[in-house]
This record gives C-alpha cells, sequence and structure tokens, in this order.
C-alpha cells in the first residue's frame, strides 16, 4: 500500500511497475529536452543538473546503492539517497529562473534529510494496520536508520535540528518568508501519525492495551513484540 492505494506493481504487475518507473524517468528528460528549446542555455543546466542528481556518482540510484552496504554513514545516505532530488529541485527551480544555483544546495539537502529522518520515523512508528506503506521495513530488510541509531526522541530531535538549519539556509530572495513557512509546513505533513497504542522503547514496540475507557495503560498491561513483526 501507498498512501492508502494498491502499489502500481501490486495493482499492475512488477513488469509494469518496472517499465513505468524507467518510462517516467526518461519523460523527465524528454520535458526538460522540449523546454531546451526555449532557452537552450538554460535546458542543457537543467538536463545534467536532472542526470547528476539521479545517477550513480552523487545522485539517487547512488543513495538506494548504499543499502546493500553493510556499513554506512547515515547522514552522507541520506544526502545521497533522498537529499539529492531535493537538491536538483531547489537548484533546477534557480536555474530555470536565471539565478545561481548554488546557494539553493544546501536548502535542498537538509529537506531531503527532514524527509528522510520523519520517513525512518514513520517506518518505526506507524501502526502496520494503517492505509500507508508497509510499516517496520527497515527492521525487517536490517537497514540502519535514524530511530535505530539515535532513538525516537534522538530522531525527532534529529529532525528539528535539520530543520531549522534548512529554514536558515534559504537564500535572500523574494518571498523568503513564505518559503520558510511551506518548508515548514511541509516538514510538519510528512510527520508519521502515531497509533497511541504503539511506542517504541530500546529498539523494540511496546504495544500498550488500553482500557476501553480509553485510560493510559498500566505497565502489567503492557505486550512487548519485535519491531520486526510490525
Amino acid at each position: 500500500m501507498r498512501r492508502g492505494k494498491p502499489s502500481v506493481h501490486r495493482a499492475y504487475s512488477e513488469p509494469l511497475a518496472v517499465l513505468t518507473g524507467d518510462s517516467l524517468i526518461v519523460l523527465g528528460f524528454e520535458v526538460l529536452a522540449k523546454a531546451a528549446t526555449i532557452v537552450p542555455e538554460r535546458g542543457i543546466k537543467l538536463v545534467l543538473s536532472l542526470a547528476q542528481h539521479t545517477g550513480v556518482a552523487g545522485g539517487i540510484c547512488a543513495g538506494q546503492g548504499w543499502e546493500s552496504e553493510p556499513e554506512i554513514d547515515l547522514s552522507a545516505y541520506h544526502r545521497s539517497k533522498t537529499g539529492a532530488l531535493f537538491v536538483a529541485a531547489t537548484q533546477m527551480g534557480a536555474t530555470a529562473a536565471a539565478q545561481d544555483e548554488e546557494p539553493w544546495h544546501e536548502l535542498g539537502g537538509r529537506i531531503g534529510e527532514v524527509f528522510q529522518v520523519a520517513d525512518d520515523l514513520c517506518d518505526a512508528l506507524h501502526d502496520a494496520g494503517t492505509p500507508s506503506e508497509p510499516a517496520g521495513q527497515d527492521n525487517l530488510h536490517g537497514r540502519r536508520n535514524t530511530v535505530t541509531e539515535l532513538g525516537v526522541d534522538g530522531a525527532r530531535k534529529r529532525r528539528r535540528d535539520i530543520l531549522v538549519g534548512a529554514i536558515a539556509s534559504i537564500p535572500s530572495c523574494p518571498g523568503e518568508a513564505s518559503l520558510a513557512q511551506m518548508v515548514r509546513m511541509q516538514a510538519e505533513q510528512i510527520m508519521p501519525v502515531i497509533n497511541p497504542a504503539l511506542v517504541l522503547v530500546e529498539g523494540v514496540v511496546v504495544e500498550g492495551l488500553l482500557a476501553g475507557t480509553g485510560s493510559s495503560p498500566k505497565t502489567s498491561m503492557f505486550k512487548r513484540r519485535s519491531a520486526r513483526s510490525i
């Protein structure tokens, strides 16, 4: 399930899902190529930027590849995986507006890290029964993430710190305050809606068997289960 709907490979088969992904990547370059006929210099820069941030050397493909490594630098992994696409978005926006793209690099990278930390929290704290992405996938596949490294509170603090840095890094521009507000609002929207009966404690999910009155569960009513099971 993805955002409450069956994923493409579930709805239409894995071969069609792979072909759809490949086609959408090519379509992105097609759109830029058509735009390049209007302002060739900017169009070439946009195509190059998209290629660099999706390819192997420093793009999302490299980040995905790191998931197969036994040891990774978590922050660098986040920057290469999700961060690369957000850097592409911020820098390509600047290029399209005929502005210097370099000042927008940090903002994109930090937004990407915020998104990834929030995604790690969602993976750890979402109830498996909610209609969203599958829960507990990082634990299931043995992937390191912010929650396993820092704990829930540490991951939340990490997210807050990165968000503060992201907003501070916004270059001076028209609409700067509105952009800061938008970044803040989007960061809040991607935070997990947590089942109050689930709390992650030292890598183990504690499921509170809540009383019918809705009062706080007593310690004796807790049932522990591995995070791998959700």
